[in-house]
């Protein structure tokens, strides 16, 4: 996830529009239990440090967890960085009006002899997504 979010990160700066399908086959690389836990603990910031202030929000959909990713690559703050991330948008599976489209794999993000890791639909499921 990290490789695919940097690359798409450099592109929205240069001012592209990028689309990206299917965002629960993305595979976040380390042991699963090391990558629940690591979502899980930000989810459970805002509970746990004030009750009554409800954040910081952190999503639990696949697709909002990448374009979530893909803003901390980006100074979102400054003008240049609001403007690349509304040229992004992440969706679970492949919506219609895309499926008859030509689609392109980034090559610098292809999974390459990786041991551990897990998809990000898996750990939204855990984490209590519904989609």
């Amino acid at each position: 996830m990290g490789r695919l979010a940097s690359v798409v990160s450099k592109k929205l700066l240069e001012g592209e529009e990028i689309v990206v399908l299917n965002a629960e086959k993305i595979v976040i690389t380390g042991s699963k239990e090391w990558a629940y836990i690591k979502y899980k603990q930000r989810l459970d910031r805002a509970s746990i440090s004030n009750p009554r202030r409800m954040g910081p929000k952190y999503p639990r959909r696949p697709d909002d967890i990448f374009r979530r990713t893909v803003r901390g690559m980006l100074p979102y703050r400054k003008t240049k960085g609001r403007e690349a991330y509304k040229n992004l948008q992440a969706y679970v599976g492949v919506p219609r009006e895309f499926q008859k489209e030509e689609l392109t794999k980034v090559p610098e993000a292809e999974i390459q002899h990786i041991k551990k890791g897990m998809e990000l639909g898996e750990i939204s499921k855990l984490l209590g997504a519904k989609f």
